[in-house]
């Protein structure tokens, strides 16, 4: 097995914290991010996260199982804070003795930091600001990830590049602090591991890897985008508060605008208040997404995507992956010590 000192070096505390040979995490990418992939990333020595989404209980009951089967090595679960039942789905995670718990979505509601640390897991939160990272902190969080938006899915209004040198200089010596969002080759990652993260979250990269049960329609479109085709989707009413998702451009994000007026009209009338027109917006990318990575329809379903997505090439087995990005990330810290010498 190939050496990665310097990286490994850097990425000791993430490791630690994850129980992983690489602090390198999957991010939680919904109908890709299953047991299959989940268990290939953990076994190649990375960090696998099921997405949870909109599963029932009893579903995500049957994943954590058959992820269990697949690998005896650390995974977590990525729950969304809006789910209505997201403490049933900590009771789930809490039977099966997962041990790393991400909470994505927005704040964490009351209780729910409590619950899961009850259960004896870590808490792994996304933290959009400096300021909403040290509330994090302080109310029981674990360890953060940064997402800048290049990512692919949801996203906030900040590059990672920015976000990075906000929070990292402030939180990364004292905290673990994950970076996420654009990282597509390794000396993107010995950077930020130099700023002090603790290591690294990718969702596109992997999300064409041979193990992703993605439609092959769907890692096509991958392979043919480049970075301008990821774009993210625009909030056509202000009253109506819309996460903007990354996803290459076609039919499908075109629907999204009609679906997002649909509802609106819907709120105006008072047919639905805001919690129920978020989860429809919500339910909306939930089948879209579905429609594109296990239909192939790619030209109506959503091909959500990062701006990293023109790296990716060809379907790679995930161990290769990350052996290559751990080269990487290597050879660009090595070369830096070369020319310091």
């Amino acid at each position: 097995m190939a050496a990665y000192t310097k990286t490994s070096a850097l990425m000791a505390r993430g490791c630690e914290f994850l129980g992983t040979e690489y602090a390198i995490l999957c991010g939680a990418m919904s109908w890709v991010s299953e047991r299959n992939l989940v268990s290939a990333i953990s076994n190649a020595g990375g960090f696998g996260v099921i997405a949870c989404g909109a599963m029932t209980p009893e579903l995500l009951d049957a994943e954590i199982a058959g992820t269990k089967a697949l690998t005896a090595k650390p995974f977590g679960v990525n729950l969304i804070t809006m789910h209505p039942q997201l403490f049933d789905l900590i009771e789930v995670c809490k039977k099966h003795g997962v041990g790393h718990v991400v909470l994505a979505g927005g704040i964490p509601p009351k209780g729910s930091v409590e619950a899961i640390k009850a259960g004896g897991a870590k808490v792994i939160c996304f933290a959009p600001t400096l300021a909403l990272g040290k509330k994090l902190l302080r109310s029981g969080a674990d360890a953060l990830v940064i997402e800048g938006m290049e990512a692919g899915g949801h996203i906030g209004p900040v590059s990672t590049s920015v976000l990075a040198q906000e929070i990292l200089p402030n939180l990364a010596a004292d905290n673990l602090v994950f970076v996420a969002g654009g990282i597509g080759r390794g000396e993107l990652i010995a950077g930020y591991l130099e700023m002090g993260a603790a290591g690294v979250q990718l969702g596109t990269r992997f999300a064409c890897a041979s193990e992703s049960i993605a439609h092959a329609a769907f890692k096509k479109a991958f392979f043919r985008a480049s970075a301008r085709d990821a774009i993210a989707s625009v909030q056509v009413d202000p009253r109506l508060p819309v996460i903007p998702v990354r996803a290459l451009r076609n039919k499908g994000t075109e629907e999204f605008t009609a679906k997002q007026l649909e509802v609106a009209r819907l709120l105006d009338e008072g047919v639905v208040d805001m919690g129920a027109a978020q989860l429809e917006i919500e339910h909306f990318w939930a089948g879209a997404l579905r429609r594109a990575v296990i239909d192939g329809d790619v030209e109506s379903g959503s091909v959500m995507a990062g701006q990293s997505v023109g790296m990716v090439t060809k379907e790679e087995p995930v161990v290769d992956i990350i052996a290559e990005l751990m080269t990487e990330s290597e050879a660009a810290l090595s070369n830096r010590g070369a020319v310091a010498a």
